[in-house]
């Protein structure tokens, strides 16, 4: 069945839509730098509360991060000793 004049018009239009669709996608996936700034922004979000300060459980977490290596020093430095 042959197309209208219209008809292809309409249709070149349509897929002209979905290249410029298409082609915005693989721009945005190329863009590293707005990747990465969006990454650290949302990792911020996540780290910190609504007014900007620490979430408690991640200062626990680091404070109890910091004694295991505290730790770790400690025995490793007396068994050096004996």
């Amino acid at each position: 069945m042959s197309q209208t004049p219209q008809e292809i018009q309409a249709d070149i239009e349509r897929q002209r839509e979905q290249l410029a669709g298409t082609v915005d996608q693989l721009t945005q996936k190329l863009d590293v730098k707005a990747q990465a700034k969006h990454k650290v922004a949302d990792v911020k979000n996540r780290a910190t509360t609504d007014d900007g300060s620490p979430e408690p459980a991640l200062l626990g977490a680091g404070a109890g991060a910091a004694a295991g290596v505290l730790l770790a020093l400690l025995i490793i430095a007396w068994r050096s000793r004996r």
